[in-house]
C-alpha cells in the first residue's frame, strides 16, 4: 500500500502538471475543432485518463507528451463524428431535395381536368359502388350533400362514433379501389 506523502506527492506533482500544461493543451485541442467547450471537455477527460491510468505507465514516461497523444486522440474522434453528422445532415438535405424535386415535377405533370374526366367518374362509382349501403349512404351524404358528423347521425339515427367508423372504412376501401389517383382524390374527397 502507497504512503500519504508518496499519494500526496503523485497528487501534488499531477496539479503542477495540469497547472503547467491546461491552457497549452485547450489552446491545441481548440485549433483543430474550433469549439472552446469540447476542447477543454477533451483537455479534462485526457487529464483524467491519464490520472487514472499512471500507476500502468512504464517509469519515465514523458507524461505531458502522453496527455497530448490523448488529446490528439479525442481530436480526432470528435472531428470525425463531426464529419459523420455532416455527411449525415447533407444526405437527409439530399434526400429533401431530391423529395421536393418530385414534387415539383409532379405537379408540372397533374393535369387537374383529368380528374373530371368521364373515366375518372366512372372509376369513382365503381369504387363506390363496392362500399356496403350504410357505408355508402354515410359517404354520399357527407361528401356530396356537404352534412355533418352530428346530422347524418341523427338522420341514420346512430353515434357520431359509428358515423366516424363507417367515413373512415369508406376512405380504406376508396384508397384501395383509387391508390393511382390518391393525393388528389383525397384533396376533393376528405377535404371537403
Amino acid at each position: 500500500m502507497k504512503s500519504n506523502n508518496y499519494i500526496h506527492d503523485d497528487l501534488s506533482a499531477f496539479n503542477q502538471l495540469f497547472n503547467d500544461y491546461q491552457d497549452r493543451f485547450i489552446h491545441f485541442a481548440f485549433s483543430y475543432i474550433n469549439d472552446r467547450m469540447a476542447a477543454e471537455d477533451i483537455v479534462m477527460e485526457s487529464m483524467m485518463y491519464y490520472w487514472e491510468n499512471r500507476n500502468r505507465l512504464q517509469a519515465g514516461t514523458n507524461s505531458p507528451a502522453y496527455i497530448l497523444t490523448s488529446i490528439k486522440n479525442k481530436c480526432l474522434n470528435h472531428l470525425r463524428d463531426r464529419q459523420k453528422f455532416i455527411n449525415i445532415t447533407e444526405d437527409l438535405q439530399d434526400h429533401e431535395e431530391w423529395k421536393r424535386f418530385i414534387q415539383i415535377k409532379s405537379l408540372e405533370e397533374f393535369e387537374p381536368k383529368e380528374i373530371f374526366t368521364s373515366e375518372m367518374r366512372l372509376m369513382i362509382k365503381k369504387a363506390l359502388d363496392n362500399l356496403p349501403d350504410t357505408t355508402q349512404q354515410i359517404f354520399v351524404q357527407r361528401h356530396f350533400k356537404d352534412k355533418s358528423y352530428r346530422e347524418i347521425s341523427m338522420e341514420m339515427n346512430m353515434t357520431i362514433k359509428g358515423v366516424e367508423y363507417h367515413m373512415n372504412k369508406a376512405h380504406e376501401i376508396l384508397r384501395h379501389h383509387l391508390k393511382e389517383y390518391l393525393p388528389t382524390l383525397l384533396f376533393f374527397l376528405i377535404n371537403k
